[in-house]
């Protein structure tokens, strides 16, 4: 057994098959992966990683399988899920994923290659544990797979809480050691039992409350985005020669050193290492935007982003188009016991409908450029896309949004 200190959970103990997973190459990849990738950019205290958070989680799912009466060999198989649920990141975490995605048709939580093969696969098998089923828990499937990855796993309860803990924002704080408490099994659902809505509200409420807050602030968004750019720019580079499936099991620092090595792509590392960081040329709201545009693919935003810069007279690497999805509320959707029914939250709580015209409200379209171009990029960028806002108050409104974020982070 081992026992680790903890920023978030004080002491947590591992043994059994988690012990011997520790020091695998795998898991170890992961102290070089920053949970919030460029978010430090924003919050400089923001550097935890993904194996701090994967301790977390394996950690409370501990505690639930404890509280729900789970032993031997089925619980086994959920404390390496847990434990591994993030080996299969690639650096700066969530930041790089559409990229690699669009690439290797994997996300994060496809890890069934990279769990049979090398350390962590003979680990698994000398516990007699399949790795393929452990794989499985990590995509979220099966009974126990929710607890890994759904509405109410162990993974969000976790990285809410060591999110705000790091970045030193106090709205990610929640019960989390209630909400593992309260967690019960209901027709082969995980629900929340009985006089529990405003636990999982709570959950809800602290997304939302984080999403603009640290997730999606703009700062973190144009840094991301410009980390986006070099990174297609770094695999289209023949001389770089790295592809996206060598990217996936690159670590933060792999990418950093790759970014300033490549003549394509130093100009970025070095905006990104200096914090030179374009601006806000257009911040647009949902409604402001025509159909279409949020809908668009990967290739159809880059043909507008050449048009962009070329009504503005300047460089297509001088131009970069923001589209989120459209908000969605995946916590919703969590179950919950109400007088001996299982109903999903956004039937029961009045405050789900609240909280998504607030995600709604909060939804922007951003085009980043140099600060210097910024004026002419955005008039540009308002005609191109057809945005219904006065092209002369873009920049009045977005000066006026810089100075009021200005008083409050760096």
């Amino acid at each position: 057994m081992k026992t680790i200190k903890d920023s978030v959970h004080d002491h947590i103990r591992i043994d059994g098959v988690a012990h011997a997973l520790l020091d695998t190459p795998e898991l170890q990849r992961l102290r070089n992966i920053r949970q919030l990738g460029t978010v430090s950019l924003v919050y400089p205290s923001a550097n935890h990683t993904r194996f701090e958070h994967s301790l977390g989680v394996y950690h409370l799912a501990c505690e639930a399988l404890e509280h729900l009466g789970v032993e031997g060999r089925q619980a086994e198989r959920v404390h390496a899920a847990a434990l591994l649920h993030d080996v299969g990141h690639g650096p700066f975490s969530h930041n790089l994923e559409s990229i690699t995605h669009r690439r290797t048709g994997r996300y994060h939580d496809d890890v069934h290659e990279l769990l049979v093969e090398g350390d962590v696969g003979a680990v698994l098998r000398e516990h007699d544990l399949e790795p393929t089923a452990v794989a499985d828990l990590v995509a979220g499937e099966g009974r126990f797979g929710q607890l890994v990855s759904g509405e109410l796993d162990v993974d969000r309860m976790d990285y809410l809480v060591r999110d705000a803990h790091h970045t030193g924002v106090p709205y990610g704080t929640i019960d989390h050691g209630r909400l593992v408490r309260e967690l019960t099994f209901a027709d082969g659902e995980l629900v929340l039992d009985e006089g529990n809505v405003q636990s999982a509200e709570s959950l809800l409420v602290a997304r939302a409350l984080m999403n603009p807050t640290v997730y999606s602030h703009s700062v973190a968004r144009i840094s991301k985005a410009m980390l986006r750019r070099a990174t297609e720019r770094l695999l289209e580079s023949p001389a770089a020669d790295i592809d996206a499936a060598t990217l996936q099991r690159m670590d933060d620092h792999d990418l950093i050193v790759a970014l300033r090595s490549c003549e394509a792509t130093d100009e970025f590392s070095r905006r990104l290492d200096q914090r030179d960081l374009f601006k806000r040329a257009v911040w647009a709201e949902i409604d402001d935007v025509p159909g279409g545009i949020i809908e668009a693919d990967h290739e159809t935003i880059r043909e507008f982003e050449r048009e962009i810069a070329d009504a503005a007279g300047v460089d297509p690497e001088r131009v970069i188009l923001d589209v989120p999805g459209r908000p969605s509320m995946t916590e919703s959707t969590t179950r919950v016991m109400v007088n001996g029914d299982v109903r999903r939250l956004g039937e029961q709580s009045p405050l789900v409908e609240a909280l998504r015209a607030a995600q709604y409200s909060q939804w922007r379209l951003g085009v980043y450029s140099p600060p210097e171009l910024r004026d002419r990029v955005g008039r540009a960028a308002v005609a191109v896309l057809g945005l219904d806002i006065d092209g002369g108050l873009v920049s009045e409104v977005r000066d006026g949004l810089d100075a009021t974020l200005d008083q409050f982070v760096e």
